[in-house]
């Protein structure tokens, strides 16, 4: 292919309405059909980066493996495409802002009045174009984050329309937009995109496909009243009704031939047979008849009167991946740490489930909660998968009621604490004295070598290790954090039964603590979640849904 061909992915009528799932889904439609693809995500917010942003407001921060935390739609990005994403394949608007001024402050404009415009637009045109040739894609889907209509997304759209200005037969827009059915009307109605359309028209741009978001497929009447008022093809409104799992989306777009029409449209071919894997995941996914039931004890998911599972999405999706693979239907339960310091006697609840996940987190609220989880899955026998901060709290609830060590905690809600089992990094301890917070903790892929005879070694070598590039026994895991397991206690706790089962090879980090004798209780201090995907599920999740399996009842 001699040129590049850029996608673009943007919303309409309301937010949340699957714009990174509809993105991801056409790169794997198009993967699969030979082509190589990577995908953008641009954030109207002015957070550089989304590392200092509210889990309970904005959801989960996914952290790619060269250390950029950025929105959980590279996660879904990974997942889908089955690649690995750099911080090029990240922008935000405090990201763009922050490159001009920095360019602008060097010169690097030759003495020129920065504007706004062009100058904005054009460098957000550039990390575009930077991404696409650091991944040698030929096709790259950009989702543009928000709504149309919104003024934070303008600057975003405005580089769209230039680059479609400027190639104007290898850049495409796709809207993805939502059809409401009035439960008192009963009739799917058309209004709401059409307003959106006509508000992407007035930025300049004609979307080319419009995605149907609804609770059900749209029908023949429907896609004929998008076709004249928003100047569309008829067959280029896609059904993209509710499905049960966000798996399904691919293999229902490729039932309307999606990956075609988009192919023409930039006058390509396909080179080979579409979604051959892909479908034979998803069945499987459907055929799971088995029930696993896994408990997530978090913070982050009491929004209101709802649950914000978003702020776990990755830890979620790579249960129900590990879950599928070995053909178990995972049944999750929302469990509030907060819940368990205030009732203690509800942890008799556990035992009702297969499997508990304590995931990464920060801070001191429901930390006591989830301290009495670790001890009572210890005590019981119950699975557990401590993750990053859920490693911590392994430690020190082994620390307080193994070893005897009274008041033993983490320096992050301790400082004063007489045994701190965890404490910060030298380097980090610096940074937070000069309030060095945004993208600063420990992040990205550290080398970890695992110990022979433990559980973790035996769960990489059966099912695979997370990077290519690995040299078994040592692997490679995404990081995110400021506190590290305290060296000081390592000789004590594993006297005790504690195993230090993986360590960084450069600085001697405890990455990996196994309980002894125990069907499954790891932690450890990476976030092997970021890792999953459908087609190369994570090996310790694997391992921890294989052992919940053996606990299961039903």
């Amino acid at each position: 292919m001699s040129r590049n061909k850029f996608i673009f992915v943007v919303g309409g009528v309301m937010s949340s309405v699957g714009k990174g799932i509809a993105a991801a889904s056409v790169g794997t439609i198009l993967k699969s059909k030979g082509f190589k693809v990577t995908a953008l995500k641009c954030d109207p917010y002015v957070n550089v980066d989304a590392g200092t942003m509210n889990p309970t407001e904005h959801g989960e921060v996914f952290v790619t493996r060269d250390g950029d935390e950025c929105d959980q739609d590279m996660g879904n990005y990974e997942r889908f495409l089955g690649e690995s994403l750099t911080r090029m394949n990240y922008m935000t608007t405090g990201r763009v802002y922050q490159s001009v001024i920095e360019k602008e402050r060097n010169l690097e404009y030759g003495g020129a009045c920065v504007q706004v415009v062009p100058h904005v637009p054009e460098e957000i045109i550039n990390r575009i174009k930077k991404a696409t040739k650091e991944a040698e894609a030929e096709i790259t889907i950009i989702e543009i984050g928000g709504t149309v209509g919104e003024y934070e997304n303008l600057l975003f759209l405005e580089a769209a329309r230039e680059l479609k200005l400027k190639n104007p037969t290898d850049v495409i827009f796709m809207l993805v937009s939502y059809l409401p059915i009035p439960s008192k009307v009963g009739e799917m109605k058309t209004k709401p995109t059409q307003h959106a359309s006509r508000e992407l028209n007035s930025c300049g741009i004609q979307p080319d496909f419009i995605l149907c978001r609804s609770d059900h497929p749209i029908d023949s009447k429907r896609r004929e009243k998008l076709a004249t008022f928003c100047s569309i093809e008829p067959d280029h409104a896609i059904s993209a009704p509710d499905v049960e799992s966000i798996y399904d989306i691919p293999v229902n777009f490729e039932n309307e031939k999606f990956g075609d029409k988009i192919l023409k449209s930039l006058s390509l071919k396909p080179r080979q047979k579409d979604l051959v894997e892909w479908r034979t995941f998803v069945e499987k996914a459907k055929n799971a008849t088995k029930i696993v039931k896994i408990g997530i004890v978090g913070k982050y998911f009491e929004t209101g009167e709802y649950v914000l599972s978003d702020s776990y999405i990755s830890v979620i999706e790579s249960v129900k991946i590990a879950a599928w693979t070995q053909n178990l239907k995972p049944e999750f339960q929302w469990l509030s740490s907060t819940t368990y310091e205030e009732h203690p006697e509800k942890l008799k609840e556990l035992k009702n489930l297969d499997g508990i996940i304590v995931p990464g987190g920060f801070g001191s609220r429901g930390i006591e909660g989830k301290i009495a989880v670790a001890k009572y899955c210890r005590e019981h026998k119950i699975p557990y998968f401590g993750l990053c901060y859920g490693m911590q709290i392994a430690t020190i609830e082994f620390a307080r009621n193994v070893c005897g060590l009274k008041g033993a905690h983490t320096e992050e809600i301790d400082p004063k604490s007489p045994y701190p089992v965890i404490h910060i990094m030298p380097e980090q301890k610096e940074k937070m004295r000069r309030k060095d917070y945004g993208g600063s903790m420990r992040l990205g892929n550290y080398a970890c070598e695992l110990k022979k005879g433990t559980l973790s070694y035996s769960a990489y070598k059966q099912y695979g290790l997370p990077t290519m590039d690995s040299q078994f026994p040592i692997i490679y895991e995404r990081h995110r954090h400021r506190y590290e397991y305290n060296n000081e206690y390592r000789e004590q706790l594993e006297e005790a039964g504690l195993m230090t089962a993986g360590t960084n090879p450069e600085r001697d980090l405890v990455e990996i603590v196994e309980v002894e004798n125990h069907p499954f209780m790891v932690g450890v201090q990476f976030h092997p979640e970021f890792d999953s995907q459908p087609l190369k599920p994570q090996a310790l999740f694997m391992a921890f849904i294989k052992a919940a399996s053996q606990q299961s009842k039903v």
